[in-house]
């Protein structure tokens, strides 16, 4: 089975932090020509609520993410926006 980077990101997330919400947004395009482009490294965006982040500061949250992608960091994923609100903070668009 060949996952295509977006699709990776979401199983991994999923394996790791159990979000009850994620959005994935690939802005790849808006970054061409970019030095990191040339790499083949995409850029993300990513919108991660999940129960796991409840109790932990945002530095916390983003060691979570980055650790269930580390292998993907700097080969697939050149650049990674987060938002990582706990379920009791999150509400439908914010």
């Amino acid at each position: 089975m060949n996952e295509t980077v977006p699709e990776k990101i979401e199983r991994l997330l999923h394996e790791r932090v159990s979000p009850v919400h994620f959005e994935l947004v690939d802005d790849s395009a808006k970054h061409a020509g970019h030095p990191g482009a040339t790499s083949g490294g995409g850029h993300y965006s990513v919108l991660v609520v999940s129960a796991a982040f409840e109790g932990l500061g945002r530095l916390e949250r983003h060691r979570l993410v980055y650790a269930a992608l580390e292998g993907m960091i700097g080969t697939e994923i050149h650049a990674l926006a987060l938002r990582t609100p706990a379920v009791s903070e999150w509400s439908e668009g914010c």
